[in-house]
Order: structure tokens, then C-alpha cells, then sequence
């Protein structure tokens, strides 16, 4: 009943259905528009040298001859990716971590909290672009573990803070006594009402994350070549935005469009799951 109602405010949301709209579009341009287009992402042609827009090079091509088209799609998908996969840990991380130590209290809370203060303090974009060079030639995955573990601290003590009052419910004392592994009434009873909060969170953390992937990749901290990035286009981009803007130009577009359409989304789920909301 509740996800009717959830779902109806949502719907009724103007912003939240431009966003999921844009959004839509946006996926289907990344992952089928490559389909319509006339080259790969890893073609070179060497007859077309930073060509503006035409009918063969639809976005124009770069300083190797790469198809700006293919090339940008490609560096879409691996943001979205990125902000995905980087949501769904960072916020599972805080789910788990907080839940965990405002149930348990005591020795647990003390060691689990200490660990986050501590991660809380640590610049977090120096500690990436420390760690990451070192990761050169590994898996890009790792940059996105990178990224997950400085994302999810102030969720987790949120978190922590809502499970203090949750564990003297009457639920969750029924089910503690009837035998019922701690564990278990975590992940059954405790976190299924922090859905709100952790659903908000998470669509924040997608944005989060694109921005901070485009961030780091632009200052060469983030995915390497010959992959790319929106981030990495961004930052070859920038050196000639002025005599060639559609090296800039698409990228940046699209990945303003990106964040915006998902910070309109997760506004309207805010305003959804908002129980004094009038929308």
C-alpha cells in the first residue's frame, strides 16, 4: 500500500518525471546509440583529423581521429556505470556499518564509529589520488572500490542514529524474543525500515559519483586510457575547447544532463517518501 502511495506521489512529481524521462533517454542513447552510428569507439580515421560535425562524423572527430560520437557514448556507459555500481556499495557499506553498531551498542558502536571518524577526516579526494596511481593497469573496478569507500560515512551515522530508536520497537523486541538471530532481525526488521532514507541516499550517490569519477579522471586520477570516461574526454577536451568546442562540448552536455536528471529524481523520491508531503 505504501509503495502505491510512494509511487503515486512520484509519478504526480513534475520535475522527478522530466528527470526519469531525460534519464530514460539518456541510458537508451548510451547503450543502443552506438548501434546507429557509423563507427567504433576504437576506429581511427586517419583522413579526418579534428573534423567538425559532418555527415559521416556526426559529433566530429579528435586530435587521433576517433569518431566523437562513439567515443562519447563509450564514456557514458562507463560513468553510468560507475555511478551505479559505486552507489549500490557506498550505501550497502552505510546500511550495514550503521545499522550494526546502533544495534549492537557498546564495544561494537565505539569500534565501528571510531573507524568512520577516521575516514571522515581523511581528505578523501587526496587519498584517490594517492592510492590510485598505484592501481595503473589493474582493473577500473578498483577505482570504483575507491570511490565506495569514501562515500558512505555520514549515511552510516545517520543510520546508526535511526536504529537506536528502531531497536526498542515492538516488532523488533518480539523478535528478539522469540530467538531470533540479531543478525537476522537486521536485516528482516531494522534496514527495511531505513529503505526511505537508503533509496534517497543511494540515487544521491549516483550523481555523487559521476561527478566525482568526471573530477578525478579530469586531474588523470581516475580510469585510464585506452579506456575512457566522461571525465577523461572532459579533460582532452578543455585543452582545445575554444578552436575545436565539440571536443568539449558533447561530453560536458551530456554529463550535466546526467547529473541533472538523476538529482531531479531523487529530489521527487525525497518528496515522495516524505510523509508530510503534500505532492
Amino acid at each position: 500500500m505504501r509503495s502505491k502511495v510512494v509511487l503515486r506521489r512520484l509519478l504526480r512529481n513534475k520535475q522527478a518525471r522530466y528527470g526519469f524521462i531525460a534519464l530514460i533517454l539518456l541510458v537508451a542513447l548510451a547503450y543502443a546509440g552506438p548501434y546507429f552510428g557509423a563507427h567504433d569507439w576504437t576506429e581511427k580515421d586517419f583522413l579526418a583529423f579534428l573534423s567538425p560535425p559532418d555527415a559521416d562524423h556526426w559529433w566530429g572527430t579528435t586530435s587521433i581521429g576517433q569518431d566523437m560520437y562513439a567515443i562519447t557514448l563509450r564514456g557514458m556507459q562507463k560513468s553510468i556505470i560507475i555511478g551505479l555500481l559505486v552507489a549500490l556499495i557506498s550505501t550497502g557499506l552505510a546500511a550495514v556499518v550503521g545499522a550494526f553498531a546502533g544495534y549492537f551498542s557498546g564495544w561494537a558502536d565505539r569500534l565501528l564509529m571510531s573507524g568512520v571518524d577516521l575516514l571522515l577526516v581523511l581528505p578523501s579526494f587526496l587519498m584517490i589520488a594517492i592510492i590510485s596511481p598505484r592501481l595503473h593497469g589493474s582493473s577500473w573496478l578498483w577505482f570504483v572500490a575507491l570511490l565506495a569507500a569514501f562515500s558512505w560515512m555520514i549515511t552510516s551515522r545517520v543510520v546508526r542514529s535511526m536504529t537506536i530508536s528502531l531497536r526498542e520497537r515492538e516488532y523488533v523486541q518480539a523478535a528478539v524474543y522469540m530467538g531470533i538471530p540479531r543478525w537476522k532481525i537486521i536485516f528482516r526488521h531494522v534496514v527495511p525500515n531505513l529503505s526511505s532514507l537508503l533509496i534517497i541516499d543511494a540515487t544521491i550517490n549516483v550523481s555523487g559519483a559521476i561527478i566525482g569519477e568526471a573530477a578525478l579522471s579530469f586531474f588523470g586520477f581516475g580510469i585510464q586510457p585506452p579506456d575512457v570516461s566522461l571525465g577523461t574526454l572532459i579533460a582532452e577536451g578543455s585543452r582545445n575547447a575554444t578552436g575545436y568546442p565539440w571536443l568539449f562540448a558533447f561530453p560536458a552536455g551530456l554529463l550535466v544532463a546526467l547529473v541533472l536528471s538523476v538529482n531531479l529524481i531523487g529530489d521527487g523520491l525525497r518528496d515522495a517518501l516524505d510523509p508530510g508531503s503534500n505532492s
